[in-house]
């Protein structure tokens, strides 16, 4: 998904976690790793069907890879709240009550490795 609102309703709708993650997808060497190596995989995106909702809130610099501006102004709105900081790449993991449950950037370890991490959260 690429907003936050329906995920979000979807989130309380079916007590999973919505999963954000910031990414810069055309400048950002460890998101296009994490991508890569790990949320693009099968066996996250299967984990993640059961267990998650996904938002991508991507901030490409590339002219040919420029969002629409309503979605550019969503992605800001987002980050402005998950992301003051302006992480990137930066997983957020937030609850139905938009309480942040994690956080994670870039870690070597493939699909496994924020598998195992998002279900130590979830299901502790």
């Amino acid at each position: 998904m690429d907003n936050y609102s329906s995920a979000h309703e979807e989130s309380v709708r079916t007590n999973k976690p919505v999963l954000i993650y910031f990414s810069g997808s055309d400048w950002c060497k460890p998101c296009i790793l994490l991508s890569k190596e790990a949320l693009d995989k099968q066996e996250f995106l299967a984990y993640a069907e059961e267990n998650l909702i996904l938002v991508k809130a991507d901030f490409p610099r590339m002219k040919k890879n420029r969002l629409p501006k309503d979605l550019q102004l969503h992605n800001e709105t987002l980050a402005e709240k998950y992301n003051k900081q302006g992480e990137f790449p930066l997983l957020v993991l937030v609850g139905p009550n938009e309480n942040i449950l994690y956080r994670s950037g870039y870690t070597q370890g493939g699909a496994q490795y924020y598998i195992d991490h998002l279900n130590s959260v979830i299901n502790p």
